[in-house]
């Protein structure tokens, strides 16, 4: 029996018991980094729905009588697109007409205020300006979101300032600066492959766009000098928890050599007793 225990193992084996530990490793991982996938709770800090509007009955927004209440808490940065969709039912098309014009006032002052860099102040108008204008005028929200957007990003608030030109995407898909933007955004946060399907858009609604002409010829690259450099520090890392695995059995991973098939181009592993 014990000539039986300290016989190595087979080929076939030292594999399965390699994938095995790899795909343990990989779980934990996971569970480790999945508390961190909520990049904006770092801006807003966004309650239950019942905890936001309690005791906010009387909260009325400042520019309108016929305004969504918002709470105090979440004023400068939450849109409640449900609400507005309720309030739309019951208004006139002389009313959103009139909210409109609010909501334009409101955007001309964000304007200024971003000119004159004081880009949070003029987030805030640009968000109040989403609360009041109609979700009928969906070019008018489109450049408000962009605008906020725009905002965000000189805050440094990169990851909000992708989604408002999502946004602003999703209600005009032509929006060649939303585009633009979120391209830059995008390849700012090492996004590449993101930024990269941004300016393929923009090549298609303006073909002599200067800066996405540009990007594909720099971006490519750029991705496959990371994708290469992802795929060493994979290997690296493989390496690393094989040899610790085929340690006991006094192996390591340089006992083993993958094959690439011409024909088919996929691996094979050959497993080698003394490695030169």
């Amino acid at each position: 029996m014990e000539k039986e225990s300290s016989k190595i193992p087979s080929n076939e084996e030292i594999i399965q018991d390699l994938m095995q530990d790899l795909e343990k490793s990989c779980i934990d991982t996971k569970n480790k980094t999945s508390g961190d996938d909520n990049l904006e709770s770092d801006y807003i800090n966004v309650k239950s729905e019942e905890e936001s509007w309690e005791n906010v009955e009387n909260v009325l927004e400042e520019n309108s009588e016929n305004s969504v209440p918002i709470p105090p808490e979440l004023r400068d940065n939450w849109i409640d697109e449900q609400a507005l969709a309720d309030r739309e039912i019951s208004l006139s098309e002389e009313e959103k007409e009139k909210l409109k014009t609010e909501a334009e006032e409101l955007k001309n002052e964000g304007n200024s205020l971003f000119k004159s860099s004081e880009f949070r102040e003029a987030m805030v108008k640009y968000t109040q300006a989403l609360q009041t204008c109609p979700l009928a005028y969906t070019t008018d929200r489109a450049i408000l979101f962009a605008n906020r957007g725009a905002a965000r990003a000189k805050c440094e608030e990169r990851t909000l300032a992708i989604e408002d030109c999502s946004k602003a995407i999703e209600l005009n898909l032509t929006y060649l600066k939303a585009y633009l933007r979120r391209a830059q955004l995008y390849e700012q946060e090492d996004k590449l492959d993101e930024a990269l399907a941004d300016f393929k858009k923009i090549l298609e609604l303006d073909p002599q766009n200067t800066d996405a002409n540009y990007a594909l010829r720099r971006l490519p690259p750029l991705i496959d000098e990371r994708n290469e450099k992802l795929k060493q520090e994979m290997l690296g890392k493989l390496k690393d928890l094989g040899n610790m695995i085929l340690r006991p059995f006094g192996l390591s991973t340089e006992n083993f050599k993958m094959e690439q098939d011409p024909s088919s181009g996929g691996y094979s592993v050959k497993f080698n007793q003394n490695p030169s």
